[in-house]
């Protein structure tokens, strides 16, 4: 009996010791957000963004952070596993509402890492990362009538590092907590393409569960954020939370408080509510004095819809700043970033780092926090850029060059002020003539871009005629990344 109680008072005291040495993790991931679109990125910008500002201001911003991808799935995919998803069989586009799960089971994901070194780890929001249901006709498709509502999924987020996760229960449109519709999703509906808020003109159709409605994500995503951190608060471990709200992503669905908040519409409206949502997350932080011993990423998982040049005519918004290019594009409006991190008395309030980064580095940087090592089979693409969050001086860059994707396959190599792009053109989702002799672009017929980053921001002249040995330098490296199956030095 003695030797049980001894066991457990060490293993209570293990656990404070872990909870006082390593602290908590949040990952906060916007969707769709332009880097423009916050006014601590953007003096111009037309949207008043408080509480980002403030995480800004008590944090580090970073001005040349990257997601891998110009689209949802693939940047998400690299987050959580520290690998390009270019590596995988997804090579275009984004999954489906009824694709199998991306990742693969032995592959660690961040969740993974954390849990395994004793945190309490939760997703809130967003997964697009593929699924498996439990059929009623295990021989026929994953389709909403052919879906058993009344069971778990049988791979999902809890299969992947995480002990709770809230979100939707896709393909129907439907929340589900730990990954089980709370409500069959019975009703047919179709929104058509009209409907004003989805911006776009996509169609929101299929099923639905009886009194959903778009509107109620983004407070329901914020309240079970709140939730999760204050019953976190409430365990003996650290806790990590990847909070991934469908915002400001279409549907466009403003909450009637915040119509008019904002001088860029209603996407502007939706980015006000969705700086508002963070907000509620802080001061839960704040509620359960765990401010202090958090560590906050708020960034994005990609440019701005191509909207955004509509948005330009109509109210002076540039959501992509002063960037070329918009979501799905490889140009950096597509895939240049906000990356804010707030760590309390670790990084320098009110900072700035220039150094290029990805958000692939994250689970390189979260075994850097909490002072593990990476296995040799994990995370191939990501570096730990925690001598930049702690103001080290470097005396190289972190990362040696950054790869990126458009969603249509094409890949690009960022190196120093260079940066090459292996098509004709950077352009995939469309820019607008009136866009281009805007920014005064110089028309060319080349096979590939290659631009100059420090000298012509905006990537307005190719220069791959005139520094064809910069490109083809470019282009080997690009090369070596993909053979090799890895862009970081092999571990272990």
């Amino acid at each position: 009996m003695k030797h049980i109680t001894l066991s457990v008072i060490l293993f209570v005291l293990f656990c404070s010791l872990l909870r006082a040495e390593n602290p908590n993790i949040i990952f906060l991931l916007a969707d769709d957000l332009g880097y423009g679109d916050l006014s601590c990125y953007s003096a111009d910008s037309k949207i008043p963004t408080p509480n980002l500002d403030r995480l800004a201001g008590e944090g580090m911003r970073f001005t040349d952070a990257h997601s891998p991808s110009g689209v949802c799935t693939p940047t998400r995919y690299s987050v959580l596993t520290g690998r390009y998803c270019w590596r995988t069989h997804l090579k275009t586009g984004v999954l489906k509402a009824d694709s199998p799960p991306l990742i693969d089971l032995n592959r660690m994901t961040v969740g993974d890492l954390l849990k395994k070194n004793g945190y309490y780890t939760g997703l809130v929001g967003k997964w697009h990362l593929g699924h498996t249901w439990n059929l009623k006709d295990p021989s026929g498709k994953v389709e909403v009538d052919n879906i058993d509502w009344s069971r778990p999924k049988k791979v999902g987020a809890l299969q992947q590092g995480f002990d709770y996760s809230y979100g939707l229960a896709k393909p129907g449109w439907t929340f589900s907590e730990n990954d089980k519709a709370l409500v069959e999703p019975t009703e047919k509906f179709d929104l058509g393409k009209d409907s004003a808020y989805l911006m776009g003109g996509n169609n929101y159709r299929g099923y639905r569960a009886p009194g959903y409605d778009h509107k109620h994500m983004l407070p329901r995503f914020a309240e079970k954020g709140v939730e999760f951190i204050k019953r976190a608060a409430k365990k003996d471990e650290p806790f990590f939370m990847y909070w991934a709200p469908i915002a400001p992503h279409k549907p466009v669905v403003v909450n009637d408080e915040f119509v008019g908040k904002s001088g860029a519409g209603v996407y502007g409206d939706f980015v006000v509510e969705l700086d508002h949502r963070v907000g509620q997350l802080l001061d839960a932080l704040d509620e359960t004095g765990e401010a202090d011993n958090t560590l906050i990423v708020f960034t994005a998982d990609n440019g701005p819809e191509n909207i955004a040049y509509d948005r330009i005519q109509g109210t002076g918004h540039y959501s992509m700043a002063d960037w070329r290019g918009v979501k799905r594009d490889l140009w950096e409006g597509g895939n240049r970033v906000p990356f804010i991190v707030r760590w309390p008395d670790k990084v320098e309030p009110g900072s700035e780092s220039d150094e290029i980064i990805s958000l692939t580095d994250f689970i390189a940087t979260v075994a850097g926090v909490i002072g593990v090592d990476l296995p040799s089979n994990a995370a191939e693409d990501s570096y730990n850029i925690l001598p930049a969050l702690l103001g080290e001086e470097l005396e190289k860059p972190i990362r040696p060059a950054v790869v990126y994707s458009g969603s249509n396959g094409v890949l690009a190599i960022r190196k120093g002020n260079w940066v090459l792009i292996d098509s004709k053109t950077g352009m995939v989702s469309g820019e607008p003539e009136w866009f281009r002799n805007e920014r005064k672009v110089t028309p060319h017929d080349a096979d590939q871009e290659l631009f100059n980053l420090k000298r012509d921001p905006q990537q307005k002249q190719n220069m791959i005629e005139k520094s064809s040995k910069v490109a083809d330098r470019l282009e080997k490296l690009l090369g070596k990344y993909v053979e090799s199956g890895r862009s970081t030095p092999k571990r272990g």
